[in-house]
């Protein structure tokens, strides 16, 4: 009767296990991965994005995250900032939209 009973099933053996402090050590890898990779450049970004808010200057050039170029025109201490896209338009919007600052003359050229 011993043949239909597998030698996996039947041995009585219990497996091999690792030390307990593996897998401390894993999540440990895993948190510095993480860190490293995520949490630490997108807080780069963030810095370097705040500091280009508040750099932002009347007659600056701006690109804003919905694809408008215009110069600044007045900048408010509530945080939004008028912006002229030619001699008769201006749209006001949040500081936070700006992409970026354009060098001077860069309108003049499109």
């Amino acid at each position: 009767m011993n043949f239909l009973i597998s030698e996996a099933a039947a041995s009585a053996t219990t497996p091999a296990q690792g030390s307990p402090y593996s897998l401390v050590i894993m999540l440990v890898v895993f948190g510095l991965i993480f860190y490293f990779m995520i949490l630490r450049p997108q807080q780069k970004r963030s810095k370097e994005h705040k500091k280009l808010m508040d750099s932002i200057n009347k007659n600056d050039e701006v690109l804003t995250s919905g694809g408008l170029i215009g110069r600044v025109t007045k900048v408010t201490e509530a945080g939004y900032i008028v912006i002229a896209l030619n001699e008769t338009t201006e749209v006001t919007i949040k500081r936070d939209f700006v992409a970026a600052v354009l060098p001077k003359g860069t309108m003049k050229t499109l």
